[in-house]
């Protein structure tokens, strides 16, 4: 399978790796990177690793870390990240 990011999930991507960098440092912001490559690794593999959050749209969540989950979509042989969701956010702005 193909991994594919959307914008919106490489912005909240960028977003989250920044604020990490700034509270935090290089060192932390980098392992947080890692993490996410290393997930995406494994997703390609198991796709269906993740917890079904929307059954109509087909749309996937997993908890990365403690704040940070990510949202994805499997549409024939590609695999549609959607969005890495800070889980401080309000509820309500989680994919539907």
């Amino acid at each position: 399978m193909r991994i594919r990011l959307s914008k919106r999930a490489t912005k909240s991507f960028l977003s989250i790796k920044n604020y990490i960098e700034g509270k935090w440092g290089d060192l932390v912001a980098s392992a947080f990177e890692q993490k996410v490559i290393d997930f995406l690794d494994l997703l390609e593999l198991f796709p269906e690793m993740g917890v079904i959050e929307v059954r109509e749209k087909n749309i996937y969540g997993f908890q990365l870390t403690r704040q940070t989950r990510i949202f994805y979509r499997i549409k024939k042989e590609t695999i549609i990240v959607l969005v890495f969701f800070d889980t401080r956010q309000h509820p309500k702005k989680r994919p539907k």
